[in-house]
């Protein structure tokens, strides 16, 4: 007879296609291609058999990744005006959290932020490397934004930003800039990730932005996502962040 100990650590044991699914590599599918071609070790040694049970205690490599355990989540949310990003508020304002409460059980996390009147995508996750690669300044993530001006932006004004220039907290250079409507209308592209930043490089010339959305972030769009609604990033979608 199995000691109870030797049962809750059978219990614990998950099948091994699950388990790097879990680890945001790939779909059950996937993950079946991947043993079988022999690209998954465990405990340094290669296993191709489709129905392995990987333990508690056992270290799980594909390449010169060590996967991990944990279920990691991946939310993608499509944030309206309105909403703080922040995980809880001692004013008991509306919180990003509070649109996203449904995604999961686990305790997940925005990814950067976004202010209270700026919608667009926001990034939620529990995968903390992912997180701190992606906020990271060395890793240069792509932004794109489309705002709204109080008033038309000059040529002169457009030009400046276009070639760069300073702000208080250093310099500032912009990737794309481009009308796309009138002059109020205008879409931009930057890999900055400084509080405001947008909103700050047309304050800087004197304009106010009535209305600022972000609409691609790191090779990520609003697709099929209406506002202050969230969907589940796909596996492919995960492994193209990761290798970023």
């Amino acid at each position: 007879m199995s000691s109870k100990k030797e049962e809750g650590m059978e219990q614990e044991k998950v099948r091994l296609n699950k388990f790097i699914a879990n680890a945001g590599v790939c779909s059950r599918r996937d993950a079946d291609v991947l043993i079988k071609e022999g690209k998954i070790k465990i405990n340094g040694a290669v296993v191709t058999e489709m129905g392995y049970k990987v333990s508690p205690n056992d270290t799980v490599e594909y390449g010169r990744k060590t996967l991990s355990r944990q279920k990691f989540h991946y939310v993608l949310l499509n944030k309206p005006k309105g909403f703080i990003t922040t995980m809880e508020d001692e004013k008991d304002r509306r919180t990003v959290m509070d649109l996203v409460s449904k995604a999961t059980t686990d305790r997940i996390y925005p990814v950067g932020r976004l202010d209270r009147e700026t919608m667009g995508l926001l990034l939620f996750t529990n995968d903390g490397k992912l997180a701190e690669k992606l906020s990271h300044p060395s890793y240069q993530v792509k932004k794109v934004y489309q705002l709204t001006l109080n008033k038309d932006l000059t040529e002169e004004h457009f030009e400046k930003i276009k070639e760069g220039f300073n702000l208080e907290d250093g310099p500032v250079k912009v990737d794309e800039l481009a009308y796309v409507g009138d002059s109020r209308e205008i879409g931009i592209e930057l890999h900055v990730g400084r509080n405001r930043i947008v909103r700050r490089i047309f304050e800087h010339f004197g304009y106010h932005v009535d209305r600022l959305d972000r609409v691609y972030y790191a090779g990520l769009t609003k697709k099929a996502i209406p506002r202050g609604k969230w969907r589940l990033l796909e596996p492919k979608e995960v492994m193209a962040l990761k290798n970023k």
